[in-house]
């Protein structure tokens, strides 16, 4: 029902905020300009936030269309004599507007300065991939922040042609998902130092098995740690100790432990002396030379596989 919420209010005020550009763009400016910067404002921030995965990525452009159609119309049917806003309603649609516009720059540039970043290849073949939690630490990575200091971990899905990410809005079969069973490769040349793929899927929206019990792989490079956890039952095919390459196939994506659908987590770490993998400080991922933000498309480039 969260999942269903969550689209509906997206939807809701998406909505709103193209009523709103439009009455405030179709009165005088000098008479309706909060009106119009707390439209755009709000316009602007569900075009970022808004949870349109779940219905399909395609309603997000749509959307962002619509509202530059509005404030174009809106503009070219101007009219005149509409009243002014009252003082009172300037200043909530100031404070408004501002509190939005905060968020969306804070969902470019997070809270957390600049990141240390590392580099690495996307672990998956070509296909449109979907951030589903990522960003730079607040307010776009709200999950993953308290998470075993995780603040630039990333939760990937996959996206069917249509946009959608699986069949139904939030399905109970793990096949309905684009990315479950998806070949995941290694995305740099290190050394396994843990694998482990026994514990079972768990049907969405399930995850009370918890975290302990997530299929996973955890590479060691000569710098960092990068752990890629959720995996498919029974798919990982790499061993502690072994030393991988690049493009080197380990499993399969799946649905184990903390997790509600079929995707892949990936987090990386610093390497400190003497301190567990996860407690380094955390790398801000560059897949191929780019980093992505919450909700962001991935488009990788074919992953070139090992040859044994």
């Amino acid at each position: 029902m969260f999942i269903y919420a969550l689209l509906l209010l997206t939807f809701a005020l998406a909505l709103f905020s193209i009523f709103f550009t439009y009455t405030a763009a179709a009165a005088l400016f000098r008479h309706n300009w909060s009106r119009l910067f707390a439209g755009l404002s709000l316009g602007v921030f569900i075009y970022l936030y808004g949870t349109w995965v779940y219905l399909t990525i395609e309603a997000k452009y749509v959307f962002g269309i619509s509202l530059l159609l509005a404030l174009i119309i809106g503009f070219l049917r101007r009219k005149r004599g509409k009243r002014a806003s009252r003082t009172w309603q300037i200043i909530f649609n100031l404070l408004f507007g501002a509190g939005l516009s905060l968020l969306s720059i804070l969902y470019f540039t997070g809270t957390t300065g600049k990141p240390e970043t590392i580099e690495l290849s996307f672990p998956m073949k070509t296909g449109r991939y979907f951030v589903l939690q990522g960003g730079k630490g607040l307010p776009t990575n709200l999950f993953h922040y308290s998470l075993r200091g995780a603040i630039y971990a990333m939760d990937i899905v996959k996206l069917k042609p249509d946009g959608r990410r699986a069949n139904k809005i939030f399905s109970k079969k793990l096949s309905d998902y684009e990315i479950f069973g998806d070949t995941l490769y290694s995305p740099c040349d290190g050394r396994v130092l843990k694998a482990y793929g026994n514990n079972p899927d768990n049907i969405p929206p399930d995850m009370s098995r918890g975290p302990n019990n997530t299929n996973q792989v955890i590479i060691e490079t000569t710098n960092s740690f990068i752990f890629l956890g959720h995996m498919k039952e029974g798919s990982v095919i790499v061993h502690d100790g072994e030393v991988i390459k690049k493009g080197q196939p380990m499993g399969c994506v799946g649905n184990s432990g903390f997790s509600t659908e079929p995707h892949l987590h990936i987090q990386a770490h610093k390497k400190v002396p003497g301190l567990p993998w996860y407690q380094g400080p955390p790398l801000y991922i560059h897949f191929n030379g780019k980093g992505y933000l919450l909700y962001e498309v991935i488009r990788p480039r074919r992953v070139m596989m090992v040859q044994e």
